[in-house]
Order: C-alpha cells, then structure tokens, then sequence
C-alpha cells in the first residue's frame, strides 16, 4: 500500500508520496511513486502512483518513451492541454490493461492503478487530475483542493479540516507532511521516505522538489509537536455536560 496526496492552490499545486511498497515482519521494500517531467519555461507535468507496482511501472516506462514520439497523443510534452496530456495518460492506462489484465486474473490478481496527475501547460492554469484504472479520470474542482490515493483514510482529516484554494504554498506543504505523518504513524504498509514537490503557478519549472528520510530533523520536530500538541489541547477540551452520570 502508499498514500499520495496533491493540493491545488491558488498559489500553485503540492505534491507528496510516500515510498513504501512492502511491509513485513523481516521485509521491507520501498519504491518511488513520484515522476516528474520538465520543459522548462513552458511545462511542469507531475505523476504520482498507487497500486500494483508492476502495473504502475509499466504505465511510467509507456510515458517516458511516448516522450521521443511526435505524435501529441502518445506524448505528454507535446500535449495542448493538461487535458489533453490527461488522455494520453489514461490511453496508456487501457493499454497495459489490454496486455496484463487477463494474465493478473488468471493468476488471482486485480489490475489495481490509481494515478493522480497534474501540472501546468503555458497557456492555462494548473491542473490537476484523478486517473482511474480504467484510463478516465476526474479533474479536482473548486470544491475540494486535494486528491488523495492509497491508504487515505488517516490523513484526511486535517486536510479536510485545514486546506483551501486560497492557503500558500508553505503551509500548505506543512499540511501535506502532517497528513503522512499520520498516516505513517497509524498504518506499516505507509512509509519513509517521502517524496515532496512544490510548484509555483506560472514558474514553468520545478520549485523545490525534496527527499524526506529518516534522520530528517524536521520531520521528525514536526510529528513530536503535532503529537504534542493533540495531547495538551485534549487535556483542555471541556468535559460532556453528563459527565457525572459517567
């Protein structure tokens, strides 16, 4: 299992996953589910993966090497529109699924991809994107600035309590690394290291694209005081009003 999560903000998008893929008693396995492709001064295109690794790899492996194509529907970095980039993802999408999906079944496995993607072309805003198993996709609206895949469940509570469109960019970064750290901390199959990509509307080009690990001071400062702050607030929360009947 991972959990990746991206923000649209008016400032720009977030970008977050972590690189955990096998978790066991004496095995652990990790693998990056962040891609990136860059033409600077004209497009950032940001990829991040959840699922059958085979799976994802495959879709990846299919997008680098539609890159060296001219034709701008198997090409991202020759797509109009995020839109139109989005359908050339979900293209290859259909395409590992008419060659794998048969063979997983037989071998009791599910063809299990979920992909968000996102970016900006020169020429419209950033965008940012769901995309199913079954190559469709959503793009993420007004109504709700994230998109979460994977293990979502115990990060989405402070996303859901503290994101908007209109939070800059650094807070909203801080967000992204506290919902992980929840998550981290409540499920084994989620975790370090973390990848984490910044990018400024209009910037055309990577922002600060980090590692998180381990022995990250920061990181690590930042789970002790979310931690302790939790505690000191529940101990100064008021009692229900029926407490003497408890």
């Amino acid at each position: 299992m991972t959990y990746c999560l991206a923000m649209s903000l008016d400032q720009g998008l977030v970008f977050a996953s972590d690189s955990r893929t096998n978790a066991g008693v004496d095995h652990v396995s990790t693998f990056r589910k962040m891609r990136v492709w860059e033409a600077p001064d004209e497009r950032v295109l940001v990829m991040l993966s959840a699922g059958n690794l085979a799976v994802t790899q495959f879709v990846a492996t299919l997008l680098d090497q539609g890159t060296k194509s001219e034709d701008p529907k198997k090409n991202i970095l020759l797509a109009e529109t995020m839109f139109d980039a989005a359908r050339v993802v979900g293209a290859y999408v259909r395409e590992v699924h008419s060659h794998d999906a048969k063979h997983l079944k037989e071998h009791g496995a599910d063809f299990a991809l979920s992909l968000i993607f996102g970016g900006q072309i020169k020429g419209e805003n950033p965008r940012l994107f769901m995309i199913y198993a079954a190559g469709n996709f959503i793009e993420c609206g007004e109504e709700s600035p994230f998109i979460q895949i994977g293990e979502t469940k115990y990060g989405k509570p402070i996303l859901d309590r503290v994101v908007t469109r209109k939070m800059d960019l650094m807070p909203a970064t801080k967000c992204a690394l506290l919902s992980l750290n929840s998550t981290i901390r409540s499920n084994l199959t989620v975790g370090l290291p973390i990848d984490l990509l910044v990018y400024h509307r209009d910037a055309f080009r990577v922002g600060m694209h980090h590692t998180i690990g381990e022995d990250d001071p920061y990181f690590q400062n930042l789970g002790h005081l979310w931690g302790e702050g939790l505690r000191n607030l529940f101990q100064v929360l008021p009692d229900p009003p029926w407490g003497d009947e408890v």
